[in-house]
């Protein structure tokens, strides 16, 4: 199952973490704690950190370098006008995924009986 939970979250994990940020600006660390707080324990840093990277490419996110006190700055993104409309698209793409598959499941569930 874990292989199957890798593949599936390749595909989300992008407007998991623009919903994240759709809460409140943050940075890598804490992007990671939330998804650690929501289930996503395995998940390593490094993908987060990979994303972020894209979707700062992408313009999804404003980015602000703001002191640390304890190293270098850290980066705080927050989701601009861009990030909210691919993130709209997301949740959009998600319902009409998530409504299929639950149709799928039903019917699976019936033809069982």
């Amino acid at each position: 199952m874990a292989s199957q939970m890798t593949e599936m979250l390749k595909g989300t994990l992008e407007g998991i973490v623009l919903a994240i940020l759709g809460d409140q600006p943050a940075y890598g660390y804490e992007i990671t704690g939330r998804l650690r707080e929501q289930g996503f324990a395995d998940l390593a840093e490094g993908t987060v950190y990979a994303l972020l990277i894209r979707i700062e490419q992408r313009g999804f996110v404003d980015v602000e370098k703001v002191p640390s006190e304890k190293g270098p700055p850290r980066k705080v993104y927050s989701l601009n006008a861009q990030g909210r409309t691919q993130l709209d698209e997301f949740w959009r793409t998600w319902s009409f995924l998530a409504e299929r598959i639950g149709h799928l499941k039903t019917a699976h569930a019936e033809g069982e009986k």
